[in-house]
């Protein structure tokens, strides 16, 4: 049901990015706004891994240096039948999470020092099976297609600039500016849907890997609770990827169509079978 979400929602984008290009810049127009948003989102795709390990200041380890870690991660990615992933640990003392990689091949799989110091191990692995999970989900190359439609739809607008007279398309300038104004906001609301959605997958194929939901519940609970206790400090752009978001920000209404991930308690109640 999840990838069926996932689906429909970049189906709807690719619609949207469609009739926003065509109304804004035409079909040459079309083909220049995805060209710039493609290069720059799988430019990023390729170097990720560093870059995110850089802005966490996570730091590679061996299983020398992290041997129970290491172990760890290894008994479960045998589950998941995933090859093994890069070990990193990122010194931050609220206990969290994250993936990246742009294939279970080149995948990594991060912790902070605050999970393995203040969480008990079976919570340790539901955190580590939820990012097992997105690597072999290929979370990374979903984000990263839907980023890059939704940039290009951000860069539509500039097009009006070199769009000239629009006569010879047919098209209506009011429609291009209604475009103009509400495609980047539309994009960014269906590319928060799709992560929302991702996170959800992973759960529930967490829970799998584990064979059991209680574990992965419980640490998203205990997650959640002490990202609102201990900051962290940590760029933005790359909060996202944290299993809970690690700025404690935890929206609710109009704003949780603009959140990277669903609220904790509805990730719990699904793992929990639970309406």
């Amino acid at each position: 049901m999840n990838n069926a979400k996932t689906f429909i929602l970049m189906a709807g984008m690719m619609a949207l990015f469609m009739v926003a290009g065509q109304a804004i810049g035409g079909s040459q127009g079309l083909l220049v706004a995805l060209l710039i948003g493609g290069t720059m989102n799988f430019l990023s795709f390729f170097f990720s891994d560093r870059m995110v390990l850089r802005m966490y200041r996570a730091r590679v380890v061996t299983e020398a240096e992290a041997p129970d870690l290491y172990r760890m991660v290894d008994r479960l990615r045998q589950r998941a039948g995933l090859p093994m992933p890069v070990v990193a640990v990122a010194p931050h003392e609220q206990p969290n999470a994250f993936a990246t990689g742009r294939s279970p091949t080149k995948a990594v799989v991060a912790v902070t020092t605050g999970l393995l110091k203040r969480m008990p191990g079976e919570e340790v692995e539901g955190v580590i099976a939820h990012e097992l999970a997105h690597i072999k989900n290929r979370d990374m190359l979903i984000s990263t297609i839907a980023a890059a439609m939704a940039a290009a739809i951000g860069y539509l607008p500039y097009l009006l600039l070199f769009a000239g007279d629009r006569r010879d398309r047919g098209g209506s300038p009011f429609v291009a500016i209604g475009m103009m104004i509400l495609g980047p906001l539309a994009a960014m609301v269906i590319q928060m849907a799709v992560s929302r959605q991702r996170e959800f997958e992973a759960d529930r194929v967490a829970a799998e890997i584990l064979g059991r939901p209680e574990p992965l519940a419980r640490a998203l609970q205990r997650l959640d609770a002490m990202s609102k206790r201990i900051p962290m400090d940590v760029a933005p752009a790359v909060a996202p990827l944290a299993q809970v978001n690690p700025l404690a920000a935890h929206p609710g209404g109009m704003a949780r169509l603009f959140s990277t991930h669903p609220p904790t308690e509805e990730r719990i109640a699904r793992l929990q079978g639970r309406p």
